[in-house]
């Protein structure tokens, strides 16, 4: 394509945060940099001074800004960024702003709507802190969320961080197992649960599934129910259990009992997907959290003072974490909380309307599904306040591009962005000076060394390989929880290229400086852009009798990832329809819906490597029609061939 799908204008380029920030770049180190490519090659050559000019720029608070940007012995994985600095992560989203604007704007599937001001935030957050303290909670302590995204969510987020406990979350449509995967790991002592939820018009109870995860966490001293679409009562049921009307009733209105810590104090445990076993439990740090969200959010999305910025996003995703923090560019959080299309494909886009949304964020699936079902919303909504339209989760292909500028908006800033939950961020993301060129991600992040690279770690340009960084950042995870040694920290990131980040995404870099993702460079499964590990989908069917092996693998359809499940049945046993029906609806009930697999076929025999671990990859090859380079590897090369031309994976 010879010429660009959108380019911002002189006057939005002249008023963003970026051209201001290069500005003060320029007159702070005396440097000459007229654009965002030579803005980013000095944040790489000259890190620190970005860091600190960013710092200062987007006014941080801190206790003491005193001692070096890195220590002095700092290794990589293991660097130690402002080692000297103590600061709270919340105290940095509540500053400052007029107690009568809205901090907070919810809307719930059944048409709940509700607001809340910056001053009625605050006052949450200062009796939720001082009640959580009440009960015992201490810096570093764990305090887990399994709630929808409603203000409950981020309010108990804050009063945790506030006084220096950790917090972490999952969505309550994960199975018991699932949320048990993830926070039986890490001990947490207060856990706030909703009572149940709705999806598709249905009231979803939880309250079965809050008594299972209730009772196999035994460190959990008190739980704390949010009423939302059950019953809570239910927190009479439990050990501990409060309601959350009643915890804040308690506490009388006083000041955010703010703790100062450490720049790389614990703030979120994320998870990973569980491709291999339980799901690692990533720890991020709250000063380089801060850091990273306030760079992309103010440079590369440009929010502004009194944006209001939308993400459909989960309490189980890293881009509800990301969300959030659009707090510390001053801006208001627009929460959706349901099924996006429903009762009509445009819901969000109604929203999107009625609040006023200027940063639109959501998945390339939703937007492939958008064009799927037709609609039009260019035709039937204004979307005038819509600036940016972000998409992540999975690459957003170019004719995605194409619908966008031809039926959403012509006039927006459409930024593809890929990153992860391991950094807590982007690599890769948008630049709101620069053009958007069709099926492309813009550009690099800034202040990071992104490059693709072939298996000898020499850097290509339009050729795909494996995607790295090759300089240290502060959203690098602090450590994985219980790895003491460090072993799988360095081990997931760091064993392919020596001190160089390897992502594990295929991906290419164009001629214009951006970026195209291909997808996983692993066996993580992708459907509808949503990272999953095959190892959660194995420990639900092979607990069966009537399984005895199985594979799981992503397909290529239709412009996304399918999951495609092959079963090892006993001799006399056949996979008839019910059998089938039966498997997916003990993997929706004990995973989540997206783990369904849409189709499940049979095979007498599944390849596994000669020390005998079934062999992923060999399958996903196969079942792509692609050679597999080294059979010798596998112990039953010959089992492949149960795999290769399925009729039922040409439908």
């Amino acid at each position: 394509m010879s010429t660009p799908l959108w380019t911002p204008s002189d006057e939005r380029v002249a008023r963003s945060h970026l051209t201001a920030f290069l500005e003060a770049v320029a007159t702070d180190w005396d440097q000459d940099l007229p654009d965002y490519p030579s803005l980013h090659a000095w944040s790489v050559a000259h890190a620190p001074e970005f860091w600190l000019s960013l710092r200062d720029y987007a006014g941080v608070i801190a206790e003491t800004w005193s001692g070096p940007v890195v220590a002095e012995t700092a290794a990589v994985p293991g660097l130690q960024w402002f080692p000297d600095v103590r600061l709270n992560f919340a105290e940095n989203l509540l500053r400052g702003r007029d107690p009568d604007t809205e901090a907070l704007v919810f809307h719930g599937e059944d048409h709940t709507v509700r607001r809340v001001s910056f001053g009625e935030l605050v006052e949450d957050v200062a009796r939720l802190a001082n009640a959580l303290k009440a009960l015992g909670v201490v810096p570093g302590d764990r305090v887990a969320g399994l709630l929808h995204n409603g203000p409950e969510a981020v309010i108990a987020m804050l009063a945790t961080v506030a006084i220096g406990g950790t917090w972490t979350s999952c969505s309550p449509d994960f199975g018991e197992q699932g949320v048990l995967d993830r926070f039986g790991q890490v001990d947490p002592k207060v856990l706030f649960a909703v009572d149940g939820y709705r999806y598709k018009g249905r009231h979803i109870d939880t309250r079965t599934k809050l008594r299972t995860v209730r009772s196999a966490l035994p460190t959990v001293n008190h739980v704390i129910v949010v009423p939302y679409s059950g019953d809570a009562a239910i927190a009479g049921d439990l050990r501990g259990g409060r309601t959350w009307d009643a915890v804040l009733a308690d506490q009388p209105v006083a000041p955010v009992p703010y703790v100062s810590l450490p720049f790389n104090h614990p703030l979120y445990i994320m998870y990973s997907s569980g491709t291999t076993g339980a799901p690692k439990c990533i720890v991020h740090g709250a000063g380089g959290t801060l850091l990273q969200h306030l760079k992309e959010h103010k440079l590369h999305c440009d929010v502004q003072p009194g944006d209001r910025v939308f993400y459909f996003t989960t309490c189980g995703w890293m881009m509800w974490n990301w969300l959030v923090s659009a707090l510390a560019a001053e801006a208001t959080l627009v929460l959706y909380d349901g099924n996006p299309f429903h009762p009509s494909p445009t819901v969000l886009f109604d929203l999107a309307d009625a609040e006023g949304v200027t940063l639109f964020g959501t998945s390339a699936k939703f937007i492939d599904a958008l064009a799927k079902s037709g609609a039009r919303p260019a035709e039937t909504h204004d979307l005038s306040t819509i600036r940016l339209i972000t998409s992540t989760g999975s690459p957003l292909v170019p004719e995605s591009f194409d619908y966008v500028y031809e039926h959403i908006k012509r006039d927006v800033h459409l930024a593809s962005i890929s990153g992860g939950t391991d950094i807590i961020g982007c690599f890769v993301l948008g630049d709101p000076t620069g053009a958007v060129w069709r099926g492309e991600i813009q550009g690099a992040a800034l202040a990071m060394d992104v490059a693709v690279v072939d298996d000898a770690g020499r850097e290509l340009v339009g050729a795909p390989g494996e995607l790295v960084c090759r300089n240290p950042f502060p959203s690098m995870p602090v450590f994985f929880w219980g790895d003491t040694a460090g072993h799988r920290y360095r081990s997931a990131y760091f064993d392919r290229f020596d001190g160089v980040w390897c992502h594990g995404d295929w991906a290419e870099r164009t001629g214009h400086g951006g970026f195209i993702i291909h997808g996983r460079s692993d066996a993580t499964l992708n459907p509808g852009g949503v990272r999953i590990g095959t190892a959660e989908i194995y420990r639900v069917v092979e607990q069966r009798p009537d399984v005895l092996e199985a594979v799981v693998v992503g397909q290529q359809w239709q412009n996304d990832v399918r999951v495609v499940l092959f079963l090892r049945l006993p001799d006399g046993i056949e996979l008839d329809e019910s059998r089938i029906a039966d498997v997916c609806r003990q993997i929706r009930t004990a995973c989540s819906p997206r783990h369904v697999p849409a189709r499940v076929l049979a095979v007498p025999d599944i390849p596994r490597t000669r020390s005998g671990k079934v062999s992923e990859l060999a399958v996903k090859r196969t079942v792509h029609g692609q050679p597999i380079q080294n059979r010798e590897a596998l112990a039953n090369p010959d089992s492949l061939r149960f795999f290769s031309n399925r009729s039922e994976l040409d439908v």
